[in-house]
């Protein structure tokens, strides 16, 4: 059986070094590139010649774009700052090359906050489909927080994949906006309401859920940090998509 890895990219020359490097073993990789004004192509193009520039339509159009040019039998998808180690290397070559029981695969992912991989928060195991038959699979459309649509079975791996995922409070905070809005949109399309009280009420249940019943105060005090990045990320959301449908209104 043979793989191809999809990874999307924009601006991602600090990081995609790493990640393409951990799967250059791969029978295929491709690139998807939405921008990019730094070294990021060039670094790309060391380790693969199929690399692709397109527009932004959001993350779950954006990879199911780069799921079209694979050619292999099965796909790894994997984003610009994460990483596979030598033992989930070895552990996605023995399953593809089993007979058929499952058509893809999740595997835990052991996440990087400010410096500190969580063992808890929400954070681990955050177990996330990413390999899986060609054909069998496609992302959901969703602008972010996209998620793999399997028809067929879904096994387990055992090794987790790394994430190397916000390493600074300047990314935190880029993230936590950009997230924000894209969540916003996609709220607005679906004709969700959202008021202050709504924004206050669902960023507190939110610092509740990651800091206290995922066990967030045992992750020290990324834990709480990592709660309350999580507990703005959704009050924000609300609050723009509060915006969103007063400007829809006042269109009329």
């Amino acid at each position: 059986m043979s793989l191809s890895v999809i990874v999307i990219v924009k601006n991602e020359e600090s990081t995609i070094r790493e990640c393409l490097a951990s799967v250059a073993w791969a029978d295929e990789i491709i690139v998807l590139d939405s921008g990019s004004t730094d070294q990021t192509v060039a670094i790309c193009k060391e380790y693969t010649e199929h690399v692709y520039e397109t527009d932004w339509p959001g993350f779950g159009p954006q990879k199911n774009r780069a799921l079209e040019y694979a050619s292999n039998e099965w796909v790894l998808s994997i984003d610009a700052d994460e990483r596979i180690s030598y033992d989930l290397q070895t552990e996605i070559k023995r399953v593809i090359q089993m007979p058929k029981r499952y058509d893809a695969y999740s595997m835990p992912r052991r996440s990087n906050y400010c410096g500190r991989y969580m063992k808890h928060s929400g954070w681990w195991p955050d177990h996330v489909v990413r390999l899986f038959r060609r054909g069998k699979a496609e992302f959901s459309d969703d602008l972010v927080h996209e998620r793999i649509v399997v028809q067929g079975r879904v096994g387990k791996l055992k090794e987790p994949i790394i994430h190397e995922s916000l390493l600074t409070l300047e990314q935190i905070l880029n993230t936590m906006n950009s997230y924000s809005t894209a969540g916003a949109k996609m709220m607005a399309e679906e004709q969700q309401q959202a008021s202050l009280c709504k924004a206050i009420c669902h960023g507190t249940w939110t610092f509740i859920r990651t800091y206290f019943l995922r066990a967030g105060f045992l992750d020290g005090k990324e834990g709480f940090m990592l709660a309350i990045s999580n507990a703005e990320g959704t009050y924000y959301r609300y609050l723009k998509l509060m915006v969103l449908n007063r400007e829809k209104q006042e269109e009329l």
